[in-house]
């Protein structure tokens, strides 16, 4: 994607393979900084604090975090001890453990001579792999956008999406998940409204979509995390797109709190509800969403809130009464019957135990091919 006309992506392996640079998501939306991590440590602390974050995104960065600890020892050891500190930094998201597992499997055999630098070649493979992946994605998710805004008969005006969280570039190596057909439809002349959710805990919609999708020239309001309901009654969202952390088995959709409320009001008043699932998301171990370990983070995050003042000062101010306690689930889980599609590399697919399967053997099949 592009950032005030120059070419950026959220994660990238520097020339001298000595450390990566990230996007700060911190900072933003009210400044663009890059930080360098050059040390597995630095990637813990990267995923676990929220420097970074986005399934996808975090998967690569794991795996480029491998590539650093090998670079400096390349022995068994530090290969178990560098996969095991990443798997543990963020429980939910399964591309954490799928990265994780690949760069294993790639490196296990090989001596330790060589890991190194196979270490950081698989790395770029994950993230250009990612890339493609989101971009298939984008496609395949278009032409729903297509099917809305070429209906017979339908109203004048944009096609109005509704968005939760941060599943866009941002959240990836780039494209995005959830936001790649909303580029893809853009970029074709479509014209196109999104309704973003400012997604409390953490804001990610309002600071991180919005950000992201301003830069690109795409129309958006934002909304309180409450109102999406309302706009569907009233005939406001024509499709609903959102990431996804990890798919169970039979179809479940874990995914940013608050998702599970959207796929309500949507099925509740027949608005499309779309979940946008790279293969890598899809964990066919976890036979059903009840059966996802659902990560409790800080309850700072929902008792404070961070932001820029009059003056121009980024100031944190405490929203609740002194000594109140939070609780701060990060992901909910939405039931399969609430999905109209899983929209993968592959195709869309239904959210059912023997589509997913198949996908699973499809995917398998394309990755050996290629």
């Amino acid at each position: 994607m592009k950032i005030d006309g120059q070419p950026l992506r959220p994660l990238r392996a520097l020339p001298a393979r000595d450390a990566v640079e990230i996007i700060d998501q911190r900072a933003l939306p009210h400044a663009l900084r890059l930080a360098r991590l050059a040390s597995v440590d630095d990637v813990c602390t990267a995923i676990r604090d929220m420097w970074l974050r986005g399934a996808p995104l975090i998967g690569a960065a794991a795996a480029y975090g491998v590539a650093l600890a090998l670079g400096r020892d390349a022995s068994d050891g530090a290969l178990h001890a560098a996969c095991e500190r990443l798997r543990g930094t963020r429980p939910t998201a399964v591309n954490l453990a799928w990265a994780l597992a690949r760069m294993q499997r790639r490196l296990h055999d090989l001596a330790a001579g060589a890991r190194a630098a196979a270490a950081w070649a698989e790395a770029d493979a994950i993230a250009e792999e990612d890339v493609a992946t989101n971009h298939a994605i984008g496609r395949h998710g278009l032409a729903l956008v297509e099917r809305i805004a070429h209906t017979p008969g339908r109203r004048p005006g944009p096609v109005r999406v509704l968005t939760h969280c941060n599943a866009g570039f941002l959240a990836t190596v780039d494209w995005g998940t959830a936001t790649a057909p909303i580029y893809l439809a853009h970029e074709a002349g479509i014209a196109l409204h999104v309704w973003v959710d400012e997604t409390r805990p953490r804001n990610q919609g309002a600071s991180l979509t919005a950000w992201e999708l301003a830069h690109a020239g795409v129309p958006l309001t934002i909304v309180a995390d409450n109102a999406g309901g309302h706009l569907m009654q009233r005939g406001e969202v024509d499709i609903v797109f959102v990431g996804c952390d990890r798919v169970a088995a039979n179809g479940d959709v874990c995914n940013k709190i608050g998702t599970y409320l959207k796929a309500l009001a949507a099925h509740d008043n027949g608005v499309p509800f779309y979940v946008a699932m790279p293969t890598s998301t899809l964990d066919l171990d976890t036979a059903r969403g009840a059966d996802i370990a659902i990560e409790e983070r800080a309850a700072r995050e929902v008792t404070h809130v961070a932001g820029r003042d009059d003056a121009g000062r980024l100031r944190e101010v405490c929203l609740v009464p002194a000594g109140a306690r939070a609780a701060n689930p990060a992901f909910d889980v939405t039931p399969a019957r609430l999905v109209s599609g899983l929209v993968s590399e592959c195709g869309v697919v239904p959210a059912s135990a023997d589509a997913l399967r198949a996908l699973a053997r499809k995917a398998a099949a394309a990755t050996e091919a290629a």
